[in-house]
């Protein structure tokens, strides 16, 4: 596992960079769809309310590995099917890190869903209805006196949908993407010292946790420092 020319080193840490990209782009993917999906279940229109428990009743009971393979073999029959209409014949894959993003993505996004709604909910009716009191328009009140605490009460949330993320990040291996896990596997079966890599592994998985769970940590006191004074 060294850093010389024989050695897995520098290939573990481009993989780590992988999983670190996929992750982080799945996980923002999965903030935009969280944030409409969150909108959408608080929307007047029951349409709305209607897709909205649909997408996270639907992508919270699938397995992930599913809806990798659903993602990325929908997404290749699509592409397959345009490449025969102009002459290119056989299976074309789509691009497994643009599927994984997306897939990963979409079942974060009905996590975080979740998350934003129940953040919203612990809000206090009365400051909202101060605020409607004042003659706030919504879009005022909403980044005034919603968004500011729902914010707060999110955090904790959306750093434990962070870390599922980040071990989702591990199924993309199935799909062809050289990230930390397939990275593990390719050098285990080459050298034939499984242990070996499935622990480095283990060590940068650990290490990513550690530090963006700190980050959420920090964060997390960051924005209740004005609670506590209040209290």
């Amino acid at each position: 596992m060294g850093f010389s020319p024989e050695g897995w080193g520098y290939d573990m840490l481009a993989a780590t960079g992988m999983t670190v990209s996929v992750a982080i782009s799945g996980f923002l993917a999965g903030g935009i769809l969280g944030c409409l999906g969150a909108a959408a279940t608080f929307s007047r229109f029951a349409a709305l309310r209607f897709v909205a428990a649909s997408y996270t009743t639907v992508l919270r009971g699938i397995p992930d590995l599913l809806v990798i393979y659903l993602f990325y073999f929908g997404s290749s029959s699509v592409i397959s099917t345009v490449a025969a209409m102009f002459g290119t014949q056989g299976f074309v894959g789509a691009p497994a890190f643009l599927t994984g993003t997306l897939a990963i993505g979409v079942v974060s996004g009905a996590y975080q869903t979740q998350v934003l709604r129940g953040a919203v909910l612990a809000l206090s009716k009365g400051e909202i209805e101060a605020g409607r009191a004042y003659g706030m328009p919504p879009f005022l009140l909403f980044r005034r006196i919603v968004l500011p605490q729902a914010a707060r009460f999110a955090i904790p949330g959306i750093g434990n949908v962070w870390q599922l993320v980040l071990k989702e990040s591990a199924l993309i291996s199935v799909i062809g993407l050289v990230e930390l896990m397939r990275q593990a596997q390719i050098g285990a079966g080459s050298t034939r010292q499984p242990f070996s890599f499935y622990l480095t592994a283990a060590a940068l998985y650990l290490t990513i946790t550690f530090v963006s769970g700190r980050g959420f940590r920090i964060a997390e006191q960051r924005a209740m420092r004005g609670v506590r004074r209040a209290v």
